[in-house]
C-alpha cells in the first residue's frame, strides 16, 4: 500500500513515523514562529488505481509492447488515480472543520496546497511544534517533531508536505588546478559524443525542460554570452522559451547556469523550458512543487533534467513511495525524467564508532527515473576514452526492489567484480546509475563571468537529457513517439550506442577509514558509470525505431 500507516493506542496516526527529524548541517534554530504566522502544508491524498499506473507504464515503456509509446494525456492520468469521491470529502471536511478553507488542487485532484495560520496547523496536525530554521539566507519554517492525523482522515492521506524535510541543495565541486586542462565545452562534447552540425532539433512539437531549486536563477544575459563564447558552429537557440513557476532576480547561481546552457547546447535548437521552483515561502518544500508543477501542466516538455537529491534514510517510507507514483505519472505521459546521481560515491553513513555503511540517494534510486553518473577523461589533455569520475554517485537503494528491467544486468556485475562487504549495500535494491556522461571541469558563464573547472553530475544530467531531446526530435520526424520512460529500453539495448566505461572506482567510507573505496566500473552495466556515455549516431540507430 502507497503511504502505509500506523495506528497507536492513542488514537492518533503517524503516517511518516520513519521520517528523520534530525538538523542537517549549516540550519541552525531561530526561535518559535508566531502562532498567526501563515503555513502552507501540502495533503498528498490517497490516489486510486495505483496497480493499474504501474502496469500501464510497463506497457508504454517496454519497445517489445503493443502499447510502446501510446501515452495518455495527464486528463486521462487524472480519470485513473484521481482520489475517490469519499476521499475528497473527508478530507475537506476535517479541514474545514480546523477552519482551513485557503486550498488550490491541481487537476489530478490528489494534492492539496492549503495556507493557514500556525496556531491551526499545530490543532490540525497534533504533535507538530512549528519552529524557524536559517542557514545563510535561507529560511523554513519545520516542526521539531513529528506529525499525526485522526484515524478517520488517515486512511486518506499519504504524506503531509511543509511539516518535516529541509530543502537540500548540491554543491557544484570547483576543481581549481594549477596544471592546464582541456576544459569541456559544447564543442568538446559535440566531439566525443559524436554530434555532427546537423544534429540539432527541428520538429516543432519537440521540447526539453531543466528544473532550478531554492533561489538558484538563470540570467538570459549569461545564457546569450555562453552561447556566443562557446556557441561553435552548430545552429542554437540563446534564448529559453518558457519560465514556469517565479524566476527571481539577484544573482544568477552556478547550478541553474549550468544546467540551462548545457540542455540547451547539447539539445541545440529545441525548445526549452525552466521550471522555477524557488521555495521563497517558509514553509514549502521546493521539490514538492515542482511535483505539483507536473501534475497541473497539460502541455508538458518531453524531457526533464533535475540535479537534485537527498539521502534515503532522511525521508519517510511513504514519502519516497508517493514520488514515486508521480513518477509513474509522469511515465505514463510519456516523459522522460533524468535525475543526477550525485557526487558522493557510493555514499556514507555512520551506523555505530568506527562502523559505516554505503548511503543511497533519493530520487536517483528511484525505479521510475533514469539516473546519470559522470565521467572523466582518461587525458585531462584530449578528446580521448573516458573512465569513471570518483564523485560519481551510485549503488543500491535500501527502500526499492531491483525493477524486472535491470535484474540480469545487475546480477552479471555482482557476479564479475570484487565487492565491498555485503553489510554496506543491499545487493537487491534498485540499481543506478543507468548511463553517464562527463562530469569533470565544465565552462560556465554566470553573472557574465566565464568560469572554468566546475564538475559533478549536476553537469552531465542536462547533457545526456539534450541528446535524449535529439533522438526524440529524429524520432517526431519519423512520425513516432517520444521515448518516454527509457530504462526498459536502455537495458534491453545492453549497452547498445553507448561508450563502455570499464575504469575507475568511486569513492565512499569503509569503517574508519574516510576516504575509501566504493564500487568499480566493469565491463557493461556498473554502479558507478550505468552502461555508458552516449555515441550518439549509434544510440540514435538503436532507439529510432
Amino acid at each position: 500500500m502507497v503511504g502505509s500507516w500506523l495506528q497507536f493506542p492513542t488514537g492518533s496516526v503517524y503516517l511518516e513515523r520513519d521520517q528523520s527529524l534530525k538538523i542537517p548541517e549549516g540550519w541552525y534554530h531561530v526561535g518559535r514562529v508566531a502562532m498567526n504566522e501563515s503555513i502552507t502544508l501540502t495533503f498528498a491524498l490517497r490516489q486510486q488505481h495505483v496497480d493499474k499506473l504501474e502496469n500501464l507504464v510497463e506497457q508504454v515503456s517496454d519497445p517489445w509492447s503493443p502499447l510502446y509509446g501510446h501515452y495518455l494525456s495527464l486528463a486521462e492520468v487524472s480519470n485513473l488515480i484521481r482520489p475517490s469521491l469519499e476521499t475528497v470529502i473527508k478530507v475537506k471536511m476535517w479541514l474545514e472543520k480546523h477552519g482551513v478553507q485557503d486550498c488550490d488542487t491541481v487537476q489530478s485532484e490528489d494534492f492539496l496546497q492549503c495556507q493557514t495560520q500556525a496556531s491551526a496547523a499545530e490543532l490540525l496536525l497534533p504533535g507538530t511544534q512549528f519552529h524557524r530554521y536559517a542557514k545563510g539566507e535561507q529560511r523554513v519554517i519545520r516542526s521539531s517533531s513529528p506529525y499525526s492525523l485522526s484515524s478517520e482522515v488517515a486512511p486518506h492521506i499519504d504524506f503531509v508536505g511543509g511539516v518535516h524535510r529541509f530543502p537540500k541543495q548540491r554543491k557544484l565541486l570547483n576543481r581549481e588546478k594549477a596544471e592546464f586542462h582541456l576544459g569541456v565545452t559544447p564543442s568538446v562534447l559535440r566531439e566525443r559524443y559524436n554530434l555532427s552540425k546537423s544534429d540539432i532539433g527541428s520538429h516543432p512539437n519537440n521540447s526539453q525542460a531543466c528544473a532550478q531549486f531554492l533561489e538558484q536563477y538563470f540570467h538570459p544575459s549569461d545564457l546569450s554570452e555562453f552561447m556566443h563564447l562557446f556557441g561553435g558552429s552548430f545552429e542554437h537557440r540563446s534564448v529559453v522559451d518558457h519560465v514556469i513557476g517565479q524566476q527571481g532576480g539577484g544573482r544568477a547561481g552556478l547550478e541553474a547556469s549550468l544546467d540551462v546552457e548545457y540542455i540547451m547546447s547539447t539539445g541545440a535548437n529545441i525548445s526549452t523550458s525552466v521550471f522555477s521552483n524557488p521555495g521563497r515561502h517558509e514553509s514549502q518544500e521546493p521539490f514538492l512543487d515542482w511535483m505539483l508543477l507536473l501534475s497541473n501542466t497539460s502541455k508538458i516538455p518531453w524531457v526533464h533534467t533535475i540535479s537534485y537529491g537527498d539521502d534515503e534514510d532522511s525521508l519517510s517510507t511513504a514519502y519516497m513511495q508517493r514520488i514515486n507514483v508521480e513518477f509513474m505519472k509522469a511515465a505514463s505521459r510519456g516523459l522522460t525524467i533524468l535525475f543526477a546521481s550525485g557526487d558522493d560515491g557510493a555514499g556514507c553513513r555512520e551506523i555505530a564508532k568506527d562502523k559505516d555503511t554505503f548511503r543511497p540517494s533519493f530520487p536517483a534510486s528511484s525505479p521510475y527515473v533514469t539516473t546519470v553518473g559522470g565521467t572523466s577523461f582518461k587525458n585531462p589533455f584530449q578528446v580521448t576514452y573516458e573512465v569513471t569520475d570518483y564523485i560519481s554517485g551510485g549503488g543500491f537503494s535500501n527502500s526499492f526492489a531491483m525493477p524486472q528491467y535491470q535484474a540480469n544486468a545487475v546480477s552479471q556485475y555482482l557476479q564479475l567484480v570484487k565487492l565491498p562487504p555485503e553489510s554496506y549495500f543491499n545487493r537487491s535494491g534498485r540499481a543506478y546509475p543507468d548511463v553517464a556522461a562527463l562530469s569533470d571541469n565544465y565552462w560556465v558563464v554566470t553573472n557574465m563571468i566565464p568560469i572554468p573547472w566546475v564538475s559533478g553530475t549536476s553537469a552531465s544530467t542536462p547533457v545526456f537529457g539534450g541528446v535524449i531531446a535529439l533522438i526524440n526530435d529524429y524520432r517526431l520526424q519519423k512520425g513516432l513517439s517520444p521515448l518516454g520512460f527509457l530504462n526498459p529500453a536502455l537495458y534491453s539495448l545492453k549497452g547498445t550506442g553507448l561508450y563502455d566505461v570499464t575504469d575507475g572506482c568511486h569513492l565512499s567510507c569503509i569503517d574508519d577509514i574516510v576516504l575509501g573505496q566504493g564500487f568499480c566500473a566493469a565491463p557493461g552495466w556498473d554502479p558507478v558509470s550505468g552502461w555508458g556515455t552516449p555515441n550518439f549516431p549509434e544510440l540514435l540507430k538503436a532507439l529510432l525505431h
